[in-house]
């Protein structure tokens, strides 16, 4: 019982958008709703972390009511103590699971995966929990992949929804989860996509957009490599350098980026569909995935070409090291009219010590 890959695109989408639609009590249930129904499962219960109280406590469940316990209480509370992810298929042949549950309400469980909830600084905020897959099936390292690209959209949604006020526009919010869901599944760490976004504000005002205009693809730009979510993990996470048949596989991203959005009727995700599919076009020609040239792609897709390179260049990765940064500079001269548009690479090298103030206040 597993989806290909296109229909757990399409699962996510589908599930994203009535979460993004719903609000409150309403929200939370559909949140579990994607956690169970993403790896076919009959519960899913999502657990809050107290750290000033050291409990641990059901937010939202299916078939029980509020449940406090310790953290380091039945098969949760290890995966939350580890900071690991646990798949269980045979719960009472496992000595941690506690049983106490299942004698109060008459459920029996059989199978279980946990995925512990982990902010942006490493802290644990809870766990996301489904019970019993169906048609009495064991739950797979596919599932467990599957639900942790469930796990980091409830979990930033349950610290947004705790910690945050409610964002207004649920296309800001959207995007900014999205940009979450990529990062995670790939090599580049979460400031990659804030600065990008920051470099991204700061070339718009220096060509010239308005403040509005400068926002909205500021906000835009963390959604360039989104496509990279339907990328297997074999090619997306490889250290090495990919073949030409994995090559092939990878620029696909930037066409599912796109169709993910273009059938919005919002500005902010317009503009997302944009910088997906033409943040990898090159001046010249020689881009992917239509090979346009010069002002056939989009100012939004020319201004994130640039940066996108530009901080991929001065970041260090699994597969590389950073470049000098004089080195950098030199290549992006040298591409002026090639890779890059000749008036957005002059900008940036006009303004070398302001692109650079925002990579030094966002250092990985």
């Amino acid at each position: 019982m597993q989806r290909t890959s296109a229909e757990l695109l399409h699962f996510i989408f589908y599930s994203i958008g009535e979460v993004s639609k719903s609000h409150g009590d309403e929200k939370l249930y559909k949140l579990s709703e994607m956690g169970r129904d993403i790896v076919f499962s009959d519960r899913c219960t999502i657990w809050i972390f107290d750290e000033a109280k050291n409990v641990l406590w059901t937010k939202v469940s299916h078939g029980v009511g509020h449940i406090i316990i310790k953290p380091d209480n039945g098969i949760v509370g290890a995966a939350v103590q580890n900071k690991e992810a646990l798949i269980v298929n045979d719960v009472y042949a496992d000595a941690r699971f506690n049983q106490d549950i299942d004698r109060r309400t008459g459920y029996m469980t059989k199978t279980m995966m946990v995925i512990p909830m982990i902010d942006n600084k490493g802290k644990v905020t809870g766990a996301i929990q489904v019970i019993n897959k169906k048609e009495n099936q064991d739950f797979t390292t596919a599932d467990l992949n599957h639900l942790n690209l469930a796990s980091t959209y409830v979990s930033e949604s349950i610290h947004s929804m705790l910690l945050l006020k409610e964002v207004d526009d649920t296309q800001k919010e959207l995007v900014h989860i999205l940009s979450m869901v990529g990062e995670n599944r790939s090599n580049e760490t979460g400031k990659h996509v804030k600065r990008v976004a920051l470099y991204t504000k700061l070339l718009a005002e220096l060509y010239g957009m308005d403040i509005k205009e400068a926002n909205l693809i500021c906000e835009a730009a963390p959604m360039h490599d989104i496509g990279k979510i339907a990328i297997p993990d074999s090619i997306l996470q490889k250290p090495g350098a990919l073949n030409d048949e994995e090559w092939e596989i990878m620029k696909n991203h930037a066409e599912i980026g796109y169709e993910m959005f273009k059938e919005s009727k919002g500005k902010l995700l317009k503009a997302a569909a944009v910088i997906a599919n033409e943040h990898h076009e090159k001046y010249n020609g020689t881009g992917y995935p239509r090979g346009l040239v010069g002002e056939e792609i989009h100012i939004y897709g020319r201004i994130v070409a640039l940066v996108d390179v530009f901080d991929a260049l001065n970041s260090k990765r699994v597969y590389k090291d950073a470049w000098d940064i004089e080195e950098i500079f030199s290549y992006i001269e040298i591409q002026k009219g090639k890779h890059f548009d000749p008036e957005l690479a002059e900008l940036l090298l006009a303004n070398k010590d302001k692109f650079m103030a925002i990579h030094y206040a966002n250092r990985d």
